[in-house]
C-alpha cells in the first residue's frame, strides 16, 4: 500500500512530522520561517522538500498550490506566544496568532476542495480553543468565488503524558481527524521523570564506554552517539535561590516543587532557558560520589526527552537557547504519533511494530563538552520596582512586603514603605499601617517587649537614605550596604528567633476593635511582627 504523504506547516523543530514518520507515513513538506527549525526539520528528515517562508505569504489559491504540494494529511502548530496564559496573564494581542491560524485553515479548506486532502490537524495550547470557531465560510477564510465551509468536527484537549510522552503537556487539537487512543489507561502507566535520569548517564560524569537506552522507545546505541547531553549544565547559587523563592513562596500564587518531583511526567517545557524564574526547571546536580552539589538546568538531550524526541533526533542551532525554543516548541512526538496511528487504523495502513532509525547524523553544534561560564547578577536599572513580602512568611493569606512602588521614578524621587496585604485579586486588601497601631496589636503579648528591643538594636545603626537603598536594591549584591532582600531576611530571622513557626503558626493577636481597618477580628502574630519589623526599618531609612 502507498504511504499516506504529509504537509507540516510551522514545524519547527519536526516534533509533528516525527510522530507521522514513525508511524509510517511520507511527510513530503515542511515549511517554517525561522532558519534553525529549517536546518533542524531538514537534518532529520532529508527527504522532504523544505520552504523557508512567512506562512503569510500563501494568501491566494495560486501561491498555495505553486508552494504546497496536494497530500492526504494536513498537520499545523501555529506559534503559541500570543495564546499562553503566561504571556501577559493571558492578555496578550492576539491579533497575529489568530491571523496565522486562519492562513493556515485557509490552506486546509483550499486543498480540501481539490478532493486529495482526507484529515488535517491543528494543535495549539487549550487557550487557543476560545479563538477558534466551529466552522468558517469560504468567504471568511478569504478564498475567491464560492466554496464549501470548512467543518471543525474534532476539538478535543489532550495530555501527553497519556500518549506515552514523560510530560504533563495539555494541548488543543482540533481538526478532521479519527480520535487517538491513549496509551495509559490512568497516571499510574505515566512515564516518569526518573526513568529518564536513569537510562541517560549524568551529564556531569563524562562516562564514554556505556550503552544508552532510549527511555521512551526503548532501542539501544552507544554513549558516543548522545549529542548535546555531556556538558556542565550547573547555574549559580544566587539564580537557583531566586528561582526557589518565586516557587516555594510566590507572593500571590501556589507553590511549586522545588527541584522537579522525580516520580511524575516533567512540568510542561517551556521554550525560553531560564534559571531564576518561577517556571524554570531545575534538578540537583549530582557529582561522581553521588553527591549533591547544587542545582542544574536539564540539557538539551534530556528536554527532548521529556518532549518525546528520539534520543538520536538531532538539534541545529548555533547556541543552547536556541535549541532549547526548537525543543520547547515542539509538537510531542508521542501525541503525534497517536494521531498518526488512528488514522493509520482507519486507513487500514501496515504499522511498524519497531521503532524506526532515523538518519545517522549529528547537529553541526554539539554541546557536548562546552564549558559553562561563571554568571554574576546583572546590575538593575537606577528606577526598578521593588516589592516583596518577608521570605516564608504567609499566613492564612497575610504576607507584608517591602516596596518603593510609590516612588516618583520619572524625577529619581524613591520613598520606601512596607505594607500589609491580606487575600489576592482586585479586592485583596493593602494598606500601609501606622507603627503605633502596630504596636497596639501587641498589648497581650508578653514576648514582645524583648522582640521590640531586639528589632531597635538590629535597625540601630542603620544610616541610609532611602535613595541610596534604591541604589543598593539597583547593585543586586554588588554594594556591601545593606540591599532589601537582606533586609528582609533580616527581619525574618528576628520573627523567628522570638515567635518561632512551630510554637506561634496559629497564634493571632485581637483585632476586633478594628486597630486595623481589615474585616478580621484576628490576625496572626508573626504576621504583625513582620509588620512590626518592617516598619521600624523603614522609619530608620532617612530623607
Amino acid at each position: 500500500m502507498k504511504k499516506m504523504s504529509v504537509a507540516d506547516f510551522f514545524c519547527g523543530a519536526g516534533g509533528f512530522s516525527e510522530g507521522f514518520r514513525q508511524k509510517g507515513f511520507n511527510v513530503i513538506f515542511a515549511l517554517d520561517n525561522w532558519k534553525p527549525a529549517c536546518d533542524t526539520h531538514e537534518l532529520n528528515h532529508p527527504k522532504c522538500k523544505h520552504a523557508p517562508m512567512n506562512i503569510l505569504e500563501l494568501d491566494t489559491p495560486e501561491k498555495i498550490d505553486e508552494t504546497v504540494p496536494d497530500v492526504d494529511v494536513l498537520i499545523g502548530s501555529p506559534p503559541c506566544v500570543a495564546f499562553s496564559g503566561s504571556n501577559k496573564a493571558g492578555k496578550a494581542d492576539k491579533s497575529l496568532g489568530i491571523q496565522l491560524i486562519e492562513t493556515y485553515l485557509r490552506i486546509v479548506a483550499w486543498k480540501k476542495s481539490k478532493g486529495q486532502l482526507k484529515y488535517w490537524i491543528l494543535e495549539n495550547v487549550p487557550n487557543s480553543e476560545k479563538y477558534i470557531k466551529d466552522n468558517y465560510t469560504w468567504k471568511e477564510l478569504g478564498l475567491p468565488g464560492k466554496g464549501p465551509n470548512l467543518e471543525i468536527p474534532q476539538r478535543n484537549i489532550f495530555n501527553a503524558a497519556d500518549f506515552g510522552a514523560p510530560q504533563a503537556r495539555k494541548r488543543f487539537v482540533c481538526g478532521d481527524y479519527p480520535p487517538p487512543e491513549k496509551s495509559c489507561k490512568d497516571e499510574s502507566e505515566w512515564l516518569t521523570l526518573e526513568k529518564i535520569m536513569e537510562n541517560l548517564p549524568n551529564p556531569l560524569i563524562n562516562d564514554m564506554d556505556s550503552e544508552i537506552i532510549d527511555p521512551v522507545y526503548n532501542f539501544r546505541i552507544s554513549s558516543e552517539k548522545l549529542t548535546d547531553h555531556s556538558y556542565d549544565s550547573c547555574i549559580e547559587d544566587f539564580e537557583w535561590k531566586r528561582a526557589k523563592r518565586l516557587k516555594e513562596d510566590h507572593g500571590f500564587m501556589g507553590k511549586m516543587a522545588f527541584p522537579e518531583k522525580m516520580d511524575r511526567p516533567s512540568r510542561t517545557v517551556m521554550a525560553t532557558r531560564s534559571a531564576s524564574t518561577r517556571e524554570s526547571m531545575i534538578l540537583e546536580a549530582i557529582d561522581t560520589n553521588g553527591n549533591n552539589i547544587g542545582y542544574r538546568l536539564p540539557t538539551i538531550r534530556e528536554v527532548a526527552t521529556m518532549m518525546s524526541f528520539p534520543i538520536t533526533y538531532q538539534f541545529e542551532a548555533g547556541n543552547e537557547s536556541s535549541k532549547y525554543r526548537l525543543v520547547g516548541n515542539a509538537v510531542c512526538p508521542k501525541m503525534s504519533g497517536a494521531l498518526a496511528e488512528a488514522i493509520a487504523k482507519k486507513e487500514n495502513m501496515k504499522l511498524s511494530k519497531h521503532f524506526i532509525q532515523l538518519p545517522d547524523t549529528k547537529p553541526t553544534f554539539d554541546l557536548t563538552g562546552t564549558k559553562r561560564i561563571s554568571k554574576k547578577p546583572n546590575p538593575r536599572k537606577h528606577n526598578a520596582k521593588f516589592s516583596t513580602h518577608i521570605p516564608y512568611l504567609k499566613t492564612r493569606s497575610f504576607r507584608v512586603d517591602l516596596n518603593n512602588i510609590e516612588s516618583d521614578f520619572n524625577n529619581n524621587r524613591f520613598r520606601w514603605s512596607c505594607a500589609l496585604h491580606q487575600g489576592t485579586g482586585k479586592n485583596a486588601f493593602r494598606a500601609e499601617i501606622g507603627q503605633q497601631k502596630v504596636e497596639a496589636l501587641f498589648k497581650d503579648v508578653k514576648k514582645f517587649g524583648a522582640f521590640s528591643d531586639d528589632v531597635k538594636r538590629q535597625f540601630k545603626d542603620l544610616n541610609m537614605t532611602h535613595s541610596e537603598l534604591q541604589e543598593s536594591y539597583c547593585l543586586n549584591g554588588a554594594s556591601k550596604t545593606i540591599n532589601p532582600e537582606k533586609a528582609l531576611d533580616n527581619i525574618k530571622e528576628l520573627v523567628d528567633k522570638h515567635f518561632p513557626e512551630e510554637k506561634y503558626l496559629t497564634t493571632m493577636v485581637d483585632n476586633t476593635d478594628r486597630t486595623i481597618k481589615i474585616k478580621r477580628d484576628q490576625i496572626p502574630l508573626r504576621i504583625a511582627a513582620g509588620l512590626f519589623a518592617c516598619n521600624r526599618f523603614v522609619e530608620r531609612l532617612k530623607g
